[in-house]
């Protein structure tokens, strides 16, 4: 064994939401190795860090990592809602400082954070235990040896991938962002838009809490071959659709973007002592692609039932973990793909009618589509609501046809 080789129970590929949280509830006495490729924990920026408060507050999260959102808008080509959502109120969180903090939570344990790092490839010992080869900037390190792996590391799938576990998934939520100086905009409004810019996907704006305003847009590859940098690029240079959705840009902007899978929740999370979480599980919302709250939650849940399998030696820790995300994501994921691939196809007169929707639409049934959680009841009101005005518009229609007022 090299000096540049590292020991550990636990490697964790990723220092993602995820990854960190995970790292955040095992033991204190566990050995810990992070794996991380950029240089710094929260940066650069991969996500726009959209939540709800309830979350927040639930998970702990310091309050002041996130930015409130009073005012909350849709658009369509031909349509405009300005949407109520209940309860249910969405935040704008500060990921750099959300992630750090998330960090934090480890610094005290025995845990080593690598960052600048790549996983490169890992395989199983005839002694049980994995060896993975990593490459780190400095070459301090190109080995470690652990006894188990978590796969933190998003849309890659780098470990499961790498044992030819799963393979890398083929359709793709890419988003990109432009980031300006807030100006005039409102400091507490977020708006979706939907249509020709943006079909088999949507754009977004809002105000963030560093006092600047986000402008961005998603796509789902393969559903459609166009860059998201040429679709913000058309709105960028469309003064009229901007001033419809009430937006002024200012200056040159920061560029960020993001990858996510965008394919139907599988439900097997572990493989032997090869366990999957956040992205590489798939834990995004299928709706809007929303899953820091998910991560973390489910991160925690983890790294105590993972910590429990290092000390005892057992396997049904970790399968405990499969079956709690199971038994919590496993139905409202399904419903969310039906409708993340039923959307990417809409076309702009479908996104006209869906936005004249949302008006009609109750605010706990469109926080609930949002939020990615479809319960019988929810789904049961969706229905209604949706079903309801379009009777009565055909009773209408007939009425009209036969002369009745």
């Amino acid at each position: 064994m090299s000096d540049k080789t590292l020991v550990c129970d636990v490697l964790i590929v990723g220092g993602g939401p995820a990854g960190l949280s995970v790292a955040s509830t095992l033991p204190d006495d566990v050995r810990t190795v992070i794996v991380h490729q950029d240089h710094e924990i929260g940066l650069p920026v991969r996500t726009s860090g959209a939540c709800w408060m309830q979350d927040v507050e639930r998970l702990g999260i310091p309050v002041e990592m996130c930015k409130r959102m009073n005012i909350h808008d849709a658009y369509s080509d031909n349509e405009h809602t300005r949407v109520a959502l209940g309860k249910e109120i969405p935040v704008i969180l500060d990921t750099p400082r959300l992630y750090k903090w998330l960090a934090e939570q480890s610094d005290h344990k025995d845990r080593t954070l690598l960052l600048g790092t790549k996983f490169l490839s890992t395989q199983q010992r005839d002694d049980g235990l994995y060896e993975s080869r990593i490459r780190a900037r400095d070459n301090s390190y190109d080995c470690v040896i652990s006894k188990y792996i978590v796969d933190g590391s998003g849309w890659h799938f780098a470990v499961l991938n790498a044992l030819g576990l799963v393979e890398k998934p083929e359709r793709l939520a890419v988003g990109i962002e432009y980031e300006y100086p807030l100006g005039d905009n409102a400091d507490d409004r977020v708006l979706i838009f939907f249509g020709e810019k943006v079909l088999a996907g949507y754009g977004w704006a809002f105000a963030t809490a560093q006092g600047t305003m986000r402008l961005g847009v998603g796509v789902i590859q393969p559903d459609t071959d166009k860059s998201p940098r040429d679709l913000i690029d058309a709105v960028v240079r469309d003064k009229r659709y901007l001033d419809r959705l009430e937006l002024k840009l200012e200056g040159d902007p920061i560029v960020h973007s993001g990858i996510l899978p965008s394919v139907a929740y599988d439900d097997r999370l572990v493989f032997g002592n090869v366990i999957r979480c956040g992205d590489s599980a798939n834990f995004a919302t299928p709706t809007i692609g929303e899953g820091i709250r998910v991560c973390i939650e489910y991160g925690r849940l983890l790294g105590e039932l993972l910590g429990k399998a290092v000390k005892t030696g057992r396997h049904g820790p970790l399968r405990a973990y499969e079956r709690r995300c199971r038994r919590k994501l496993k139905r409202d994921y399904k419903w969310g793909f039906l409708v993340n691939t039923r959307a990417a196809k809409y076309t702009p007169e479908q996104w006209d009618a869906s936005v004249r929707r949302m008006r009609h639409v109750g605010p706990d049934a469109v926080a609930a589509t949002f939020r990615g959680e479809f319960s019988t009841v929810k789904i049961a009101k969706i229905l209604v609501t949706v079903v309801r005005p379009l009777i009565r518009s055909r009773l209408r229609r007939i009425k009209s046809r036969i002369g009745l007022t």
